[in-house]
Order: structure tokens, then sequence, then C-alpha cells
């Protein structure tokens, strides 16, 4: 391993390295364990890595330095980027986006913006707020939102006026964004990105809770192999235009009912590792981590492969395999 990798991979998970939302009567626990099980499971590959050495906060709560850091947290208030800035200011390296990348990516206005201009298909954005006339339904959320926050699917005027309530009650104070809802299955696909090449792995459909807050309550592989196509060919689009991106990316997407993939739209890039890690690595014949190290310096990765059989997740880490 000398001369491949630097000896020391630092792993930050925000919730658990900060203890916040650890108790389970907390508002936040659900997002506190999904974070718990990515910082577990990257880990745990990290450390079947010959030659690296893994370190994770709160244990370590001051990094070697130099190090790689590989950094997982919301992208809201801002969050995620500040990590990022803070870890690169004390001359660290990323095992993850570079900052720019992070920050365009986390604003889904801009990033809405950023794909029209560059022909990515993607529902139509705005930051005005929902009025009793919109062309229901459609979906409003945070600007800056992860793991579908404080979002509300809108189907008539009622809905609006009680989605204004909740938003004063509970986020009275974040940016939101007004979004046209596109019908079709919700989807997601991770890349792990590097300097040279660009590795696809396998797509995944999402499940979402089906009271109107499109809340994320995991995902199931694999995926019939034309849909998984054209979400391959659809997040390669989303994510070719958007420069800095590196090591594990998500990017979730809405396949349509056209099987010539015409009415299939990107949703928003996750600069981060996602909740899907848990299922991936459950399905891989090889280790991702591995893969994620070999991508990210430019050298030949392993080819992925996959076990036969079905995979589903919870957010929280659980998994069912068949």
């Amino acid at each position: 391993m000398k001369g491949k990798f630097p000896v020391t991979i630092f792993v930050l998970e925000y919730f658990t390295a900060f203890s916040i939302g650890q108790d389970p009567d907390s508002s936040q626990h659900g997002i506190y364990s999904e974070g718990r099980a990515m910082r577990d499971a990257i880990v745990a590959d990290l450390r079947a890595v010959a030659g690296v050495e893994v370190r994770t906060a709160p244990e370590d709560p001051v990094p070697p330095v130099p190090c790689w850091q590989l950094l997982i947290a919301p992208e809201t208030h801002d969050i995620l980027a500040t990590l990022a800035t803070q870890a690169q200011n004390a001359g660290h390296r990323l095992l993850g986006p570079c900052v720019e990348a992070i920050r365009l990516t986390s604003n889904k206005l801009a990033l809405a913006k950023h794909w029209r201009d560059h022909g990515v298909p993607t529902p139509a954005t705005t930051d005005r707020l929902p009025t009793a006339c919109e062309a229901f339904p459609v979906v409003w959320k945070p600007q800056d939102g992860a793991g579908s926050v404080a979002t509300f699917r809108l189907d008539s005027a009622q809905d609006v006026e009680r989605a204004q309530l909740v938003h004063q009650r509970e986020n009275p104070t974040t940016p939101m964004i007004l979004q046209q809802f596109v019908p079709g299955r919700a989807a997601s696909i991770a890349f792990i990105c590097g300097p040279s090449v660009v590795v696809s792995l396998m797509p995944a459909f999402q499940v979402l809770s089906e009271d109107g807050r499109l809340q994320y309550h995991g995902g199931e592989f694999p995926i019939p192999p034309d849909l998984a196509a054209r979400a391959v060919r659809l997040g390669q689009q989303a994510i070719s235009c958007v420069p800095g991106l590196q090591g594990y990316v998500g990017v979730d997407l809405v396949l349509g009912e056209a099987s010539d993939g015409s009415q299939d739209y990107a949703i928003e890039i996750n600069p981060r590792l996602t909740t899907s890690y848990v299922g991936l690595r459950a399905l891989a014949a090889v280790n991702l981590a591995s893969v994620l190290i070999d991508v990210v310096q430019a050298r030949p990765p392993v080819p992925v492969r996959w076990k036969p059989g079905r995979v589903r997740f919870r957010a929280d880490g659980a998994i069912w395999a068949n």
C-alpha cells in the first residue's frame, strides 16, 4: 500500500461525531441512525483495505495532519461545505467533492438552473411561495435540504395552507423552493468519481412515504435492466456538467413511464456518501471502499461485480437480502 494511498483516513459523520439526535426521543434521532449506518458501513470497508488506518470522530476528535478526510454530513445550513472548508484549511485532502461542488449541489435552486443551462432534464424550480392557484401537484421543500426533511407534496389549495402552517411551526427560517411534481418511480444512482474515471454503481428504487411528506425510508436493488440503463444515462449527464465532483456521489431521479426515457428527470445531487451505500455493499462482490481509493487516486480500479439476489434496506441501515 505504500505510495498508493496515505496511511490515515479520518471519517467524520456529523450527527454521531457531535452526538446530535442520539437520544431516541429526539426529533433528529432518525437522521442520527441514518448517519450512524453510513459511518459504520464505510468504516468497516475502509478498515478491510490493507495499509489504511481509519480514525473516526468523536473517538479521535483531532485528526492527524495531514490526512484524507471523508465527510458525511447534511448539506443543510452549509454544514457539509463548512466542514470541508475547515478540513482544507487545516491541510487535509478531501475524499469527496471540492467545496465549490458541494456548494453548487447543495443549493437546489442553483443546481436546477445549472442543469437547465446544460440541457439536463429537471423539474421547473423557483423560490417563490406556493399559492392556491398552482398547477397541482407541486413539491415544496428546503433549498438546501437533505433526507426529504420538511418536504411537502401539495395537491390542493388546502395542502398549501396546511404546509405553510407546518413550515412556520417547524422550520420558519429555512429558505424553500417550489418545484414541479413529475410522476414516475423515485430512483437513485451512485457514482465513484475520480480525475480520470467515473464508476457507476447499481441503481436503486427509493422507498418514500405516501403521507404527502415524501420522507425517505430506504431503497431496493436491483431494478429492471431497462430502467437501470436509463438511470445510469441520466445520472452521468447530471454529474458530468458539475466540476469538482470526487469520491462517492449520489443522484436522485424520477424515472417516468415513457420507455425512451423522455419523461425522466434529475432531482438532486448528494455530494457525499448516501444511505444506499449500506445496500450496495451487501450486493457488491468487491470492496467498494477499495474502489473508491483507487478511483480518487486515478488508479485503475478492480471491476465492480455484483452478487445475485435482491436487497432491501431501511434508512437506519437494516437490510433484507434474498
